[in-house]
C-alpha cells in the first residue's frame, strides 16, 4: 500500500481511507517496532530542538511515503502504529487546514464531551490554529507526555470526526447537486472515529508501560 504513494505529500482522501481501512499484515515487520523505538529513546535521551524540528516536519520534504514505508503496516496498538498515525493525521491537516478546522469547529458545537480541551486547540480553531495544534502534538511525542500527546491527537480526531457527521447531515439536507459528498463526509468520519479509538489505546498501553 505505502508503495502507492509518491511526492509530494498531497494524496487524495480515498488514499487516506484505504490506509486506515486496510487489515493489518499477518506478520508485522520487526524492523517498523525497532526503529519506532530506537528513534524515540534517542530522542528523548537527547531532545535536540533542532533534530526535534526536523522530525516533527519530515514529511513535508520526504513525504508521507517514507514513514509509510517504516510503520505504516504496523499495529495500530503498537508504537510504530501510533507513531503512524500521529503522522498521517498532521499530513491530513496540513493538506486541508481550512475543511479539518471547519469540521473541528462543528465538532466543538455538537459534541458535548471534554474532548476539545483535551485536544488543546484554541476556540475557535483556524486553519493556522490546527496547523500549530498538530505540530504541536508530534512535537509532544518526542520531548513530553507520550501517553498526553496520543490523547491529544485522538480528541482532535474525535471532535473532527462529529462535526464531520454533523457537516454530512447538511450536505445530504442541502446539496442536491453533489449527493456524493455526505457520503464522501460520513466515511471520513468514521475513519477519523476509527483513528481516535486506535490512538486512545496506544495512550492506555503506553501509561501500563505495555506499547512496544
Amino acid at each position: 500500500m505505502a508503495s502507492d504513494f509518491h511526492r509530494p505529500t498531497k494524496f487524495p482522501s480515498g488514499k487516506f481511507e484505504g490506509f486506515l481501512g486496510a487489515e493489518d499484515p499477518a506478520q508485522v515487520s520487526r524492523v517498523a517496532h525497532d526503529t519506532a523505538a530506537a528513534l524515540l529513546a534517542r530522542v528523548r535521551a537527547d531532545p535536540d530542538p533542532e533534530v526535534v524540528a526536523r522530525l516533527v516536519t519530515y514529511t513535508d520534504e520526504h513525504g508521507i511515503d517514507a514513514i509509510a514505508e517504516l510503520w505504516s503496516q504496523a499495529s495500530p496498538r503498537s508504537l510504530p502504529g501510533a507513531l503512524w498515525r500521529v503522522y498521517l493525521l498532521r499530513t491530513l491537516i496540513r493538506q486541508d487546514p481550512r475543511g479539518l478546522s471547519l469540521a473541528f469547529q462543528r465538532g466543538t458545537e455538537v459534541s458535548h464531551t471534554i474532548d476539545q480541551v483535551v485536544a488543546g486547540a484554541p476556540i475557535p480553531a483556524g486553519p493556522d490554529e490546527v496547523r500549530e495544534l498538530a505540530d504541536g502534538i508530534l512535537h509532544g511525542l518526542f520531548t513530553g507526555d507520550l501517553a498526553v500527546a496520543l490523547d491529544r491527537a485522538s480528541a482532535f480526531a474525535r471532535v473532527t470526526a462529529a462535526g464531520m457527521a454533523s457537516l454530512a447531515d447538511d450536505a445530504d439536507a442541502a446539496d442536491t447537486a453533489n449527493p456524493a459528498r455526505s457520503g464522501e463526509l460520513t466515511k471520513r468520519a468514521l475513519r477519523l472515529t476509527q483513528l481516535a479509538e486506535e490512538l486512545t489505546s496506544c495512550a492506555r498501553l503506553w501509561r501500563a508501560d505495555s506499547l512496544d
